[in-house]
């Protein structure tokens, strides 16, 4: 595995600058994180990126002072944009290509240019775009590998992720019941005591 690669941040919001340093090395230290990443982009589909838990996880980890590792009953979250061909089978024969790389990781692949129907939300314009209606701000983050350099989209800035800050997205904040659901259920309080949740 290369060890130069660089990280370019795409967000709406401009991050303090040690910030986007302290994750560049943070991603690059994380073996398991690079070469599910290095899976994904081996796929060659356009906009096609690892978003969610795996990434908010890791950082949640880290900044716990936990050991980095998948979270038991958490999917790695493969998101893509294709408006070409939106039907389920094409999420599915991805999902089947990386499976079959890597058969013990919990794959779930999703074409955002489709998502749009099952969440009641307006067309999503890509992969970014998407993200943007995530349910919390920190979790509205994903990564991939592409010509060598490391990319994160982040629409809502990093401000909340690193400062363990759970809210909901400014584009969520009509679901609150959907949020306030996942809170409960997912007892990320017990796994990180250190977050802060925000109800509005």
């Amino acid at each position: 595995m290369r060890g130069d690669y660089q990280l370019v941040l795409l967000a709406v919001t401009v991050m303090p600058v040690h910030r986007c340093q302290d994750i560049t090395a943070f991603l690059q230290g994380q073996t398991h994180v690079m070469s599910l990443l290095q899976h994904v982009a081996a796929l060659d589909v356009d906009d096609c990126w690892i978003g969610a838990g795996l990434i908010r996880n890791a950082i949640w980890d880290h900044l716990h002072g936990m050991p980095v590792e998948l979270v038991p009953g958490s999917d790695v979250d493969v998101v893509y944009y294709e408006s070409a061909d939106t039907s389920p089978t094409r999420d599915l024969a991805i999902e089947k290509r990386l499976f079959n790389a890597l058969p013990a990781i919990p794959w779930s692949v999703h074409n955002q240019a489709r998502m749009h129907e099952a969440n009641a939300d307006a067309p999503y314009r890509n992969v970014a775009d998407a993200i943007s209606y995530w349910p919390e701000t920190a979790t509205a983050i994903a990564a991939r590998i592409i010509s060598d350099k490391v990319e994160i989209v982040a629409p809502h800035g990093i401000d909340d992720l690193v400062g363990m800050v759970v809210r909901p997205s400014p584009n969520f904040t009509h679901k609150l019941s959907i949020y306030r659901n996942r809170i409960a259920t997912k007892k990320w309080a017990q796994r990180w005591p250190g977050l802060q949740f925000i109800d509005t």
